[in-house]
């Protein structure tokens, strides 16, 4: 059977899986105690395993190096390629790569969707933007994203826990079957650890960046019971005017707080305001954007960011760190205050890396004239086309939607866009010249799909995916020196540690392992079957070993 018979064989048979989720016991035929009943999943955006070696190297006796000791860190483990958020955590509470999930990116392109805003679905031309940043947002500049609280950013606990009523269904693209607006649930080909606790009758939250991380609810929409996802591209308040919270270092530490705050509630058994008593979930956590904008800016705070060498956090990296350590050393003393230490499980991790590590590696070239220049020679070797290009994203990895989707058509772009040079710039805004538009390797059509394990010509999948050259970042400005999204080590080489309720203490998998095996984990530290994931079942994802 091939990947795309598996796949609509488990869509079949999602209402089957959402309604029951048989437990450990019922699939082995013995019985099974739950090992744990709470997993809190704690993803650290952009967090190397090499920086978590480093600070606990550093910081012995420090929150990081208990929650190492007492559990299972797996010092080989990778995240999804793409290494962007939306496929990174989409993986870890999956079990699914892009190619399943059919989630490439936070901003991708469909080819059977109809644009935003479309009304005469009859002929309308496929072919849509999917968009699943702030750009949802009712409004994407107030931190509440729209909801209208008074008093912010001190109110913002009070945003609602239901996230897609926060959505703009004007900005979603359309179904041409039905004609209505695709909410990023509905995008979701699989389900989630979300949907399957739900289903076992057990409670769950999140929270995250922005509303349209609603897409962890899954296909049934049902999964999270508590999403808390305060903007954090809104403008900062109390900031000059402008700036975003990923603006300043500082400012993303107190936007991460207000999400620290959220989960220390839930700890407590309320809903993530602090206001609801409603039970400490069994599956709840967050994720960190602070060390995400220490990597990427070039100075915040009087500090110097990035690496001040080859894996070395320099100075604003590692002030950082120390705000990561006492997230996570509250968090666990609010944990055993409230006696729930020896019943919950908690999962470090990452959605993505940061690259490069090595300061001096640094390439910032401009893809806008690259682009630029693909779309002119195309319309020039074929009089009267419009443009190639009906999409791009590019961070650290370049991928192309073509409007043309033909395998010559995406030969053509590869091979203009490796016999491109030019000038960057480097980590001091010097000038660096660079060849091949700064890729190493790049997938073109056929090549590309099977890269992603998915069938070629799929609705969603890139139609070039170029891999850089070390250091390479796409930027037009000087404004960032590290970037995602890209498939090299700095990218995908995260942490991963299990601790807790009935992990084994002190142990370090050297054995590779990927992100995606936090899913099955998940339901398994809980005794719920790993197999009522889709994804796990088409991509035959493992749990995790040794991690009970």
């Amino acid at each position: 059977m091939n990947k795309a018979t598996r796949l609509a064989t488990a869509t079949a048979v999602l209402g089957l899986t959402a309604a029951v989720v048989p437990t450990a016991s019922a699939t082995t035929g013995h019985p099974h105690r739950a090992p744990a009943q709470h997993v809190l999943l704690l993803s650290v955006d952009g967090l190397h395993q090499s920086d978590l070696a480093w600070y606990v190297a550093q910081h012995p006796d420090s929150a990081l190096a208990r929650l190492v000791g007492n559990g299972t860190e797996y010092t080989q483990a990778r995240t999804t390629v793409p290494s962007d958020s939306f496929p990174g955590l989409i993986g870890q509470l999956t079990g699914g790569n892009p190619g399943t999930t059919g989630v490439y990116y936070d901003d991708t392109y469909s080819t059977s969707l109809l644009p935003a805003g479309t009304t005469d679905c009859a002929t309308a031309k496929p072919g849509a933007e999917v968009d699943l940043t702030e750009d949802l947002d009712r409004n994407k500049d107030s931190i509440d994203a729209g909801q209208g609280l008074a008093g912010l950013p001190g109110s913002v606990l009070g945003m609602t826990g239901d996230a897609r009523s926060l959505i703009d269904p004007s900005k979603l693209p359309v179904d041409p079957k039905t004609c209505k607006p695709v909410y990023p649930n509905s995008y979701l080909r699989v389900n989630t650890v979300f949907e399957a606790a739900r289903a076992a009758g057990l409670r769950t939250a999140w929270s995250d960046k922005h509303a349209a991380y609603e897409i962890l609810s899954g296909p049934s929409g049902t999964g999270i019971q508590d999403l808390f996802a305060p903007e954090i591209n809104s403008q900062a308040i109390g900031y000059p005017a402008g700036e975003d919270w990923t603006n300043d270092n500082a400012a993303t530490e107190q936007y991460d707080s207000y999400k620290v705050k959220a989960v220390l509630n839930e700890i407590d058994g309320f809903d993530h305001s602090g206001t609801h008593k409603v039970g400490t979930p069994a599956i709840f956590g967050m994720n960190f954007q602070s060390v995400s904008t220490a990597q990427k800016l070039p100075e915040s705070d009087g500090l110097t960011g990035g690496y001040s060498a080859k894996g070395v956090p320099g100075p604003l990296l590692a002030k950082n760190l120390d705000y990561i350590n006492a997230q996570v050393g509250a968090l666990d003393s609010e944990i055993r205050r409230q006696h729930l230490d020896g019943s919950t499980t908690v999962v470090l991790s990452a959605k993505h890396g940061q690259s490069p590590t090595d300061p001096t590696a640094l390439t910032r070239i401009d893809d806008g004239p690259l682009l630029d220049g693909l779309n002119a020679a195309w319309k020039a070797a074929h009089p009267g086309a419009g443009d190639l290009v009906a999409h791009s994203v590019d961070d650290d990895a370049m991928l192309l939607w073509l409007n043309d989707r033909s395998q010559s058509a995406a030969d053509f772009a590869k091979e203009y866009l490796l016999r491109q040079s030019g000038t960057g710039n480097d980590i001091k805004g010097a000038p660096k010249p660079f060849t091949a538009s700064g890729l190493a390797t790049v997938y073109a059509g056929a090549d590309a799909a099977h890269y992603f394990g998915a069938q070629p010509g799929d609705s969603r999948v890139p139609d070039l995916f170029g891999i850089t050259r070390y250091g390479v970042v796409y930027t037009g400005g000087q404004g960032k020196i590290a970037e995602h999204g890209g498939a090299l080590a700095d990218d995908r080489d995260v942490p991963l540690v299990v601790s807790g309720a009935d992990t084994q203490h002190g142990r370090h998998v050297a054995a590779p392992v990927e992100t995606t095996q936090i899913a099955p984990t998940i339901l398994s530290l809980l005794g719920l079957d790993p197999n009522a994931l889709q994804a796990v079942r088409i991509d035959h994802t493992r749990v995790l070993p040794t991690a009970r």
